[in-house]
């Protein structure tokens, strides 16, 4: 069952075949999805689309995912958007600086849909921009 939501997300993520899978569960539950493959087009999707919430990798080409997450954090313009990172590194010092730069949550691939899913539901509800 669909539910509309109206909400923006923008996926930044580099592996097709990720990014095509998140995209469908998203889409799924009503979201509008845009989604990039490199931290410069995320970086210019978020400030062109101002989205209602950002999925981010942290191993991105060009611009990582920590320096894009710093860069809309640090504007005000953008800095109330949420911002989960989303990477396969585990380890507290990814965790640690991912927070240092301001995402607002941090999911470790791979990830189980549901939880993540309400998740996003929830920093969605905790923002309303």
């Amino acid at each position: 069952m669909i539910e509309m939501t109206g909400k923006h997300i923008l996926l930044i993520e580099d592996e097709p075949d990720l990014a095509a899978a998140v995209q469908v569960r998203l889409q799924t539950r009503g979201y509008k999805v845009s989604v990039a493959c490199d931290g410069q087009e995320g970086l210019d999707k978020a400030r062109f689309e101002n989205p209602d919430l950002i999925i981010l990798d942290i191993m991105l080409p060009k611009i990582n995912g920590y320096k894009v997450c710093r860069i809309l954090k640090f504007d005000e313009k953008f800095q109330k958007i949420p911002v989960m990172m989303f990477s396969a590194r585990v380890q507290e010092k990814d965790k640690d600086l991912a927070k240092e730069c301001g995402a607002d949550d941090y999911w470790v691939k791979p990830f189980e849909s549901e939880p993540f899913l309400a998740r996003i539901k929830e920093l969605l509800e905790k923002s309303k921009k």
